[in-house]
């Protein structure tokens, strides 16, 4: 038996060829006699029990080799889907290109002569009605591949996006139905899945691991962790990645797989659980002729294994031309061609364009559509002899189509068919009482969801190392040089002024340091976007093991930074006041890295976004109480004081500081330390003392204690909250944040257009 790629079950043929480790012909032989043919399930099972004889135990991966499992008594089936889609038509505003003579000639125009149109329904003077799909129909069909063809804005990717209801209800006319029955965006979401232009990938996960990850997401937890993995391997040896499934992907930075491979990839991830429909916007997109001929044979063998397969390609080779089952020609938003590659020949030359024999269909069709479009008429002359074809063909075909139509299975059949097949499709189930129900909408219950994307998220920080490295080493330089510049504070009036610009800048200090989590979620938004748009898990899930992967980090960088400062600077309290200044410390990274997430989720670029996150911090400092107490503050500025987020660990830690009212910090003579008179000499100072003491009745003398903790804090306008209080307030901050951070995510994830 040939060491080659598996191949993938085509019901028709009868024949499925899976990736295994030893001959299997033995047990197979003996169920030659049945009519129905194993399941997908059933086939790994014998993978891995063999695997197992193979080996012991299972870990090493014999020579792979294919698996015949032809039966002659199958009988031809019914073609179970059908996607049809019949009159889709897509039209956006765009702005008018408009000068001032341009506006002044048609006013005039609207008062004199009418030498200008006015503008059509629906349009006005600033916009104009630009249609992207006009009136397109046609079907595809399980176990084919569908190709959408087309110049560069011809609406190949439209119409993709318009299939996989990626385009708002409201903005989009025409039926998409499958088996005859209109689909619904909760069902399409489970049963299908979209490949975009884009590889968005993890540049430092493996390829084995990548596709390990989406198995977790996307196939049911009643499946064991061993058949994911048989799923995995299988895979990996249907897209031609088994040389390749311990490197990591890679990016700008980092060597990783080929450009092709990569591509495989992000099929891989979208097909782990055997969707019935695969969407593709240009697969072949930057690929040499070699690496997009075998994404094209991987999507073959996709589409015999009973799955619908559509897909817009640029320019398609010759070689991959030989792979399509359908064509679709568009020419700016509308139907040139549409049927079999075989007939395009006959199609242009009976439209009086023949194609000579040394020339591509594919070049020489878009060559002459180019043409068309470049002349006055456009191609309106080949979309009407398109239409006319259609018809022709259809009247000639009226039997064959009735036949077909008889044997067609209603959706819910046809989905309970396939996943008797073998399909994965998250969880299916046959005893539900209707299509939507037989899948559910998610694959796994929140809590496994939150587990995987926290080890994914774990593994891709330990092999980034770096990242954190440097910003623990920044936050403990920082506070390396506060403890030196504050080192040993002492309790005069001088030492007060000290402390307070301390905590003002340590607490400051806290909330910048969390910049860094911005460009986290933006360089990950199309990754979750992908994800979340095919329901691989829930957006709270994400929500949820952001905040607490986050967590870990936060307390090493708060206990690194609390260790650094506290004794070095003298702080008073003892251990209890080291602890609460820690909780201090850490709620404030807390607060700081989710005000920075929540914006993460808001601003689309980091650049812009670090603006604004220095921008805004900048005013939190200056309305915290530090540069001007609360009682100073105007009143139309006062709701800012207390949106601040460096007011409350502020308040927080000057309270822990100061709420001693035994501890004196301003005794007898050191009540001129910050006045004119502080320069004159002791006895002098004393003699003003006993003049004081006199003129209030009171005796002051040198070590009399004048300002205790409780009056710094009055001063400071410190006297509505307990330092309790405060800290909860600032834990609170940061989960407002967080939520503000998931309703973005569920408002700016929706990725349609509208």
């Amino acid at each position: 038996m040939s060491r080659i790629a598996a191949e993938n079950f085509s019901p028709a043929r009868g024949t499925l060829g899976i990736s295994s480790h030893m001959e299997l012909d033995d047990d197979l032989s003996s169920r030659a006699n049945t009519s129905a043919s194993p399941t997908l399930g059933q086939l790994l099972k014998r993978v891995g029990d063999a695997r197992k004889v193979a080996t012991g135990d299972g870990n090493e991966t014999p020579v792979h080799q294919i698996v015949d499992l032809t039966d002659a008594t199958l009988e031809p089936r019914p073609l179970p889907f059908v996607l049809s889609f019949s009159n889709l038509t897509y039209s956006i505003k765009v702005r008018r290109k408009m000068s001032f003579p341009g506006i002044f000639s048609r006013e005039r125009n609207r008062l004199g002569a009418a030498t200008t149109a006015s503008p059509e329904a629906g349009e006005s003077l600033f916009t104009r009605t630009k249609t992207l799909l006009n009136d397109i129909s046609g079907e595809a069909r399980d176990g084919e591949i569908m190709a959408v063809l087309g110049a560069s804005g011809s609406g190949k990717s439209t119409l993709i996006d318009a299939l996989a209801n990626r385009i708002a209800k409201g903005s989009l006319k025409g039926t998409v139905t499958l088996n005859g029955e209109v689909l619904e965006s909760r069902l399409l979401k489970v049963i299908s899945a979209y490949v975009m232009q884009d590889d968005l990938l993890f540049p430092m996960l493996t390829v084995e691991e990548t596709l390990m990850f989406s198995a977790e997401f996307r196939l049911p937890r009643t499946l064991s962790r061993s058949k994911k993995k048989m799923r995995v391997q299988a895979l990996i040896d249907q897209l031609g990645l088994r040389n390749a499934a311990k490197t990591i992907i890679g990016d700008e930075g980092h060597r990783g797989v080929s450009g092709g491979e990569r591509r495989r990839v992000s099929i891989g991830i979208d097909i782990i659980h055997d969707p019935i429909i695969l969407f593709l916007d240009e697969p072949t997109s930057g690929l040499d002729s070699t690496s997009a001929f075998m994404v094209v044979k991987v999507l073959q063998r996709i589409a015999q294994s009973g799955s619908i397969v559509i897909m817009s390609v640029h320019q398609p080779s010759y070689r991959i031309l030989g792979l399509l089952d359908r064509l679709i020609f568009l020419s700016r938003g509308q139907t040139v061609y549409s049927g079999s590659p075989t007939n395009v020949p006959l199609f242009f030359a009976e439209f009086g364009h023949p194609i000579p024999d040394s020339e591509n269909r594919t070049e020489f069709a878009l060559d002459l559509i180019r043409e068309l479009e470049a002349s006055p008429g456009g191609s309106k002359s080949l979309v009407e002899f398109n239409k006319s074809w259609q018809n022709m063909k259809q009247s000639n075909n009226t039997t064959r189509s009735s036949e077909t139509d008889r044997q067609g299975l209603s959706l819910k059949e046809a989905i309970s068919a396939s996943i008797s097949r073998g399909k994965l499709v998250s969880g299916a189930t046959n005893t539900a009482t209707s299509a939507s129900s037989m899948v559910p909408r998610f694959a796994n219950p929140l809590w496994i969801e939150m587990a995987v994307l926290a080890k994914r998220s774990v593994k891709n920080s330990r092999r980034t190392p770096e990242l954190f490295g440097i910003r623990l080493a920044a936050v403990m330089v920082t506070g390396i040089i506060l403890a030196t510049v504050f080192w040993r504070l002492d309790n005069s009036p001088k030492g007060v002024q000290e402390r307070l610009g301390f905590f003002a800048f340590a607490m400051s200090t806290t909330y910048y340091s969390c910049a860094d989590a911005l460009p986290v979620f933006l360089q990950q938004r199309y990754i979750f976007i992908r994800e979340t748009a095919y329901n691989a898990y829930r957006r709270s899930s994400y929500v949820l093991s952001h905040a607490l992967v986050s967590l870990p980090p936060l307390v090493l960088l708060s206990v690194a930074f609390a260790c650094t400062t506290f004794w070095a600077v003298g702080l008073d309290g003892g251990l209890s006041g080291f602890l609460f200044y820690l909780l201090t410390i850490f709620a404030s990274f807390w607060a700081g890295n989710s005000f920075v997430t929540f914006l993460s989720g808001v601003v689309p670029h980091v650049m812009l976004g670090y603006t604004i996150v220095v921008a805004i911090l900048a005013y939190f400092l200056l309305f915290s109480g530090f540069f001007i107490n609360r009682d100073r503050i105007p009143s139309y500025w006062l709701w800012f004081h207390y949106l601040s987020l460096v007011k409350y660990p502020f308040e927080a830690v000057l309270q822990n500081e100061f709420s001693d009212s035994t501890k004196c910090f301003v005794k007898g003579v050191q009540i001129f330390d910050n006045s004119p008179l502080g320069a004159v000499p002791t006895a002098l100072k004393l003699k003003l003392l006993d003049n004081i003491s006199g003129t209030l009745g009171v005796k002051i003398t040198g070590s009399t204690c004048l300002t205790t903790g409780t009056d710094i804090l009055q001063q400071q306008g410190i006297t509505d909250l307990s330092k309790w209080n405060c800290l909860w307030i600032t834990m609170a901050w940061g989960f407002f944040f967080r939520i503000l951070f998931y309703f973005c995510l569920m408002l700016g994830s929706k990725n349609k257009r509208r």
